[in-house]
């Protein structure tokens, strides 16, 4: 791909993952005139349906993963539990966007929020306990509550362990000796507000995008709402922006990335930086239908070095997940003139599986408050 020319009509983009995002990057990616090549182990993922081709393999198959290179222009992924193997690899035969820092950042709990204060943000309080010796030590540290996850492979609640006061303790024990990926990582509680997250987007040259905060809403670890606009003050919005760009600068990033924040009035800084997502984010769909161009586009138009789009929104906007069985109200929301509906196209519906979102949209300065 020449420095400063968009990636040819008609070039395949490979992605790795064969999920719900790569799904919607791929549907993204048509309109702009590429194609994409879907990489992942499962011959049945959502994005298999809408891709122009896909190889089923491991992400340590050597042979299919040179394979893999050999039909695509530029390689991205959909999630940041891909092996960094597997990215050093691809990337000495085909462009990898984001790169290989960026993702073995955001794989670790610990390497993350170090290089988060290193860029000069506030996170949480933490400590690696690699025993439950280092546990006992790290409770003193930091006090109680707090929480204890494993430093990799956790997600959606997965992986962690809520510890209110020592009757918990038994509890983390059995995470840490549990923990087959490793080490784990004690968080001090912070006392927040809301929650909002930041998307953010960065091309080859450097170039900067923001979409504004969502305000999120989780349920049982996992995100139901996010409402924008978010009920923040204006200077919140400018520093969480400006946080974003210093996070995604120091990475030398290209893509879409998602920042999670904490709102605290009675902390230190008002703004707590929880963690980064390497990707396109859940808390951005609503991009897909309240922007002129969506967090999906903006990601495929960043790794192919086309000019990064507009992230003003045209409307107000609720996006609402659809987890599992909620999946069944669907035909509901049809009947509701504002809802755009987003089905992923998976055949199981499990409890906690996201099988889908939907987008209320409001006129600006019209939102309807009840989620």
């Amino acid at each position: 791909m020449p420095d400063k020319q968009p990636l040819a009509a008609n070039s395949t983009i490979g992605i790795l993952g064969g999920g719900q995002l790569a799904r919607m990057l791929s549907l993204a990616a048509a309109p702009l005139g590429y194609k994409t090549c879907i990489y992942c182990p499962e011959d049945n993922g959502p994005a298999l349906d809408v891709s122009h081709s896909n190889i089923v393999g491991a992400y340590d198959d050597e042979a299919k993963l040179k394979a893999f290179a050999a039909t695509v222009d530029v390689i991205t992924y959909e999630f940041e539990n891909i092996p960094a193997a597997t990215i050093a690899y691809l990337d000495g035969l085909v462009k990898v966007h984001p790169n290989l820092k960026s993702l073995q950042t955001s794989q670790d709990r610990l390497v993350e929020k170090d290089y988060l204060n290193k860029v000069g943000t506030q996170t949480a309080p933490y400590a690696n306990v690699a025993s439950a010796q280092d546990l006992d030590v790290a409770i003193i540290q930091l006090g109680l509550p707090a929480i204890l996850k494993t430093r990799t492979m956790g997600y959606d609640g997965k992986g962690q362990v809520m510890i209110k006061t020592s009757a918990d303790v038994a509890e983390a024990y059995k995470l840490i000796e549990n923990n087959v990926y490793g080490d784990c990582i004690l968080e001090g509680f912070i006392d927040f507000d809301l929650e909002i997250s930041v998307i953010i987007a960065r091309d080859i040259a450097g170039n900067v995008a923001i979409f504004e905060p969502s305000e999120n809403d989780h349920k049982n670890h996992i995100l139901d709402v996010s409402t924008i606009p978010a009920n923040v003050a204006p200077f919140i919005k400018e520093q969480a922006a400006a946080l974003a760009t210093d996070i995604i600068k120091g990475l030398d990033y290209v893509g879409t990335m998602g920042v999670e924040l904490f709102v605290s009035s009675t902390a230190d800084n008002p703004l707590i930086v929880n963690e980064i997502a390497p990707r396109v984010h859940n808390s951005g769909h609503w991009t897909q239908d309240a922007c002129y161009i969506s967090q999906f586009e903006q990601h495929i138009r960043a790794i192919t070095n086309m000019p990064l789009g507009s992230t003003l929104r045209h409307s107000n906007v609720v996006m609402k997940n659809l987890i599992g069985d909620d999946v069944m109200q669907a035909a509901d929301y049809a009947k509701q003139p504002n809802a755009h509906i987003h089905l992923y196209g998976k055949l199981d519906i499990k409890p906690g599986r996201k099988m889908g979102h939907i987008n209320l949209l409001y006129p600006l300065g019209q939102l309807n408050e009840q989620k």
